[in-house]
């Protein structure tokens, strides 16, 4: 009880950092390509510090523990734990609204409404929990299609996911980079049809014990992936503004927390069909899988995943506000007397 009480607040209390957070840069710059490269390198240091976690933790558990896991994992997340409110606290001393909207107090309710009449949020909506199903699908899998499909031995499992994370860290700077000369709409919606592609022939190609061809498909799946990341963030605020146009009211933080409900939704979704899918597939745990296992293993982390991320890329054909359409909702923005300074 003690465990799972802490847990949710903690939770509760992240939330309550994060949805201010992802919101704060459409505070520090009304420009989109500034938007953009701010989240691109927002993602590039939380993908770094996710993947330094992951190394850091487990090294500190086992020198403190004294043979005991427990007391080595409290001691090692007590010290992650204090380096993070410590970088949040920076992040509020050292960062200044630059950007100031002229906003009226609404009820909750009022705000859903004016988010549904939002027709461009809705497809971020969209596009967010397909996005978030494929993402975790695949995430959750690759262990499984590393140890079973591929047959590696424990160095070359955390060899198969640390080359999966390497590849969404170079992804942020790629993407910033490429979005200076090519439309961000089109790169979004261009990345994902891709990635149901190279899915696809991850799953023709590649057979079992095939580890070289898998890891070079792995990381080629997730760059290009992951390439949309800084677009989807600073797209939010943009449909934001557009909202503010359209219907004449703001609504700002509600919408990036709307976003963040349709991620856990799409999480949540993820997690249960990662349970009904392997037992179908009659996974067996620490056992030689059976070839329709082995099939059904593969399928999840390409094709199935592949699929919603289909799904998303063919969502983006309706999403409109690109960086030329973006100056003419600033420019009414102005006109309207929507931005105070």
């Amino acid at each position: 009880m003690w465990a799972y009480a802490t847990y949710i607040i903690m939770t509760v209390m992240t939330a309550g950092v994060g949805i201010p957070y992802i919101s704060l840069i459409s505070g520090l710059t009304s420009d989109p390509q500034e938007r953009l490269s701010a989240n691109g390198y927002r993602l590039f240091f939380a993908k770094i510090g996710a993947f330094m976690v992951t190394i850091i933790v487990p090294i500190l558990a086992q020198r403190w523990g004294g043979g005991n896991p427990a007391t080595g994992y409290q001691a090692a997340m007590a010290v992650m734990a204090l380096i993070g409110v410590a970088m949040f606290l920076f992040c509020v001393f050292s960062t200044t609204e630059r950007v100031i909207h002229v906003v009226e107090r609404q009820s909750l309710a009022d705000q859903v409404k004016l988010l549904l009449r939002n027709d461009q949020w809705l497809i971020l909506c969209g596009v967010c929990i397909t996005g978030t199903v494929g993402y975790v699908v695949r995430g959750s899998v690759a262990i499984y299609y590393a140890k079973y499909y591929l047959g590696a031995d424990t160095a070359t499992v955390s060899a198969f996911l640390s080359i999966g994370v390497a590849a969404a860290i170079l992804s942020m700077i790629a993407s910033t980079w490429v979005t200076k000369f090519y439309c961000k709409v089109k790169l979004f919606r261009n990345t994902q049809l891709a990635v149901a592609a190279i899915s696809v022939l991850i799953y023709v190609v590649v057979k079992p014990g095939d580890i070289m061809l898998a890891f070079v498909l792995y990381f080629i799946l997730s760059f290009v992936v992951d390439l949309h990341a800084p677009v989807f963030w600073s797209a939010i605020a943009e449909t934001i503004d557009y909202g503010q146009v359209k219907t004449g009211k703001r609504v700002s933080g509600f919408a990036f927390g709307g976003i963040s409900v349709c991620q856990k939704a799409g999480m949540a979704v993820a997690g249960a069909m990662v349970g009904i899918l392997l037992t179908y597939f009659n996974y067996q745990p620490n056992q030689t899988q059976t070839p329709q296992a082995l099939a059904g293993i593969a399928m999840m982390l390409s094709v199935i995943p592949g699929f919603f991320h289909f799904v998303m890329g063919m969502l983006m054909f309706k999403y409109r506000i690109s960086d030329t359409y973006y100056t003419t909702v600033t420019d009414d923005m102005r006109t309207l007397g929507y931005v105070a300074s």
